[in-house]
């Protein structure tokens, strides 16, 4: 990590030691600093970037802490905001980047990491002044040129962030990132597009990330160009590649919908005393079936704004079990629920939603799709909480899955790397639906993507009915909607209503006759 040059001798040592890597020599060396010199911030600040390398978050956050209560540094509250999004505390971060912004760092690493700080609050346009000025400042560094791109990105400045990425790529031709993140900017044409640099890319390409974005940024170029069935060739082999190299099993997410339907009973059962009055709309579903689309219909009503995708809920969940597993979601952590305070859930859920959220309007959107894990605990902590779920065509669902990369690290997709993965996942959802449904009588708006688009009008009425909401031309236009999007359907959505994506399945159905015999044999037939 290199930091920014520092006029004291001790600093302008322990810097040059974090800059080499030696994070430990560097520990050692400010934490005897702070403890010879405990008025002196600049010791607490370097002790807390050191114990942060060496992987001791929490430690790291008290040290800086310690040097903000002596110093308010732009730079040390940039750090700050940047750690206490590492441990979910949000609402600090955000007042720490509040603080940094009375005084900003100077350096091209502050400054990106303001930005960074900013998009994962969801603040995606505060975050662009941010990296601008970090591009400005280190116009070598690809990381930074990066972030400047993607949030250009998600504030629908495409061409911008065409430039922005070739610039890049001219600097590091073999940057993965930077060309998954050009392929899905725009429409290729046969007049623009990258099939053959991407071709010799993914073939030069040895480590597997790399392998997998490049696979999938081919694919997409080659989809758009018209010739489907090469493209779904490509993400055959790409994810078949990638699936080699997960330890997922099946099974562990048969377990967890397995605990949710045996543990609901007591749940349902389960006192709730004083819960929250607030009106939250959660819009649920499987990823890739309409939920972004949704949340720009309601964020286009004027008492509506987006929160975007929350992992509030399943934080609030994991915090109120008080189990000690790695996983967010298991079975210990659901048969928890039971005993739980329902209704501290709800306060909690809306303390961490807050950070997200700028509280002008009196509805907020979370568009999290796996929080339909959660409809029943939400149902309970959250009795005035809005929750619609999408329903897209099975097999358009499937094929939908296989063909988006989603997060790379996170291990809630781990499915989406093999088709049967998907139908499995697919059919136990459903049947978690079928759950909810029963349990929870009208609650849950079921909307189905193929008649929202179809009848546009008619399902945006029954949306906004079961809302609590009037009617607003506005969501008709949701195209026009100017917020950030950061989801993969950033490109759709800034389209007015098409039908490109409906029955896209009846291209592949020999590749994806298994995904529908299995679908077929659990009682879901696909006409």
């Amino acid at each position: 990590m290199t930091l920014p040059a520092q006029a004291h001798p001790h600093g302008a040592a322990i810097r040059l030691m974090l800059a080499r890597g030696d994070h430990h020599a560097a520990f050692a060396a400010a934490d005897q600093w702070r403890n010879a010199a405990p008025a002196d911030a600049e010791a607490h600040f370097l002790a807390g970037i050191s114990a942060a390398l060496l992987g001791k978050v929490t430690a790291a956050i008290v040290m800086i802490e310690a040097a903000v209560t002596r110093q308010a540094d732009g730079e040390y509250h940039a750090q700050l905001a940047r750690l206490y999004t590492l441990v979910r505390r949000d609402r600090d971060a955000a007042r720490s980047l509040a603080v940094a912004e009375l005084s900003p760092p100077g350096d091209a690493l502050g400054r990106d990491t303001m930005g960074c700080v900013y998009a994962r609050l969801g603040d995606h346009a505060a975050s662009l002044p941010h990296f601008d000025a970090a591009v400005r400042l280190a116009p070598a560094n690809t990381a930074f040129r990066y972030n400047q791109a993607a949030a250009l990105s998600f504030v629908g400045r495409q061409e911008a962030a065409e430039a922005a990425l070739e610039a890049l790529l001219a600097l590091t031709p073999e940057d993965a990132r930077a060309h998954h993140l050009l392929a899905g900017l725009r429409r290729q044409t046969p007049e623009r597009n990258h099939v053959e640099r991407l071709s010799h890319a993914r073939e030069a390409a040895r480590a597997p990330n790399d392998r997998l974005l490049l696979g999938y940024a081919l694919a997409k170029e080659i989809d758009d160009l018209a010739d489907p069935h090469a493209a779904l060739a490509v993400l055959v082999e790409t994810n078949a590649e990638h699936r080699a190299t997960l330890p997922y099993r099946f099974a562990d997410d048969a377990a967890n919908f397995d605990a949710i339907e045996s543990c609901w009973p007591r749940i349902a059962e389960a006192r709730v005393n004083d819960a929250p009055s607030a009106a939250p709309i959660f819009i649920t579903g499987m990823p890739r079936t309409g939920t972004t689309l949704v949340d720009r219909i309601l964020s286009s009503h004027p008492h509506v704004e987006s929160a975007g995708e929350l992992q509030a809920m399943p934080l609030a969940v994991k915090l109120a079990a008080g189990t000690r597993s790695r996983t967010v979601l298991d079975p210990d952590t659901i048969a928890a629920l039971a005993t739980a305070d329902l209704s501290a859930i709800g306060r909690d859920y809306l303390g961490r939603a807050a950070a997200h959220v700028g509280g002008v309007k009196p509805r907020f959107v979370d568009k999290f799709p796996g929080n339909f894990l959660y409809a029943g605990v939400i149902a309970r902590a959250l009795p005035n909480a809005t929750i619609i779920c999408l329903r897209r065509n099975p097999m358009d669902t499937i094929l939908a899955n296989f063909r988006n990369l989603f997060a790379i690290g996170s291990r809630y997709y781990d499915y989406s790397y093999d088709l049967l993965d998907i139908a499995a996942y697919y059919h136990r959802f459903d049947r978690l639906m079928t759950l909810w449904r029963e349990a929870l009588p009208g609650r849950i708006l079921e909307l189905d993507y193929e008649a929202l688009v179809s009848e546009q009008t008619r399902e945006t009425a029954r949306l906004l009915d079961h809302c609590g909401l009037g009617w607003s031309d506005a969501c008709l236009d949701f195209h026009i909607n100017s917020a950030p999007v950061s989801t993969p359907s950033a490109a759709q959505v800034r389209r007015p209503l098409y039908k490109d994506a409906v029955d896209r399945w009846r291209r592949h159905t020999d590749a994806l006759a298994p995904a529908r015999d299995f679908l077929a044999a659990r009682g879901i037939v696909v006409d």
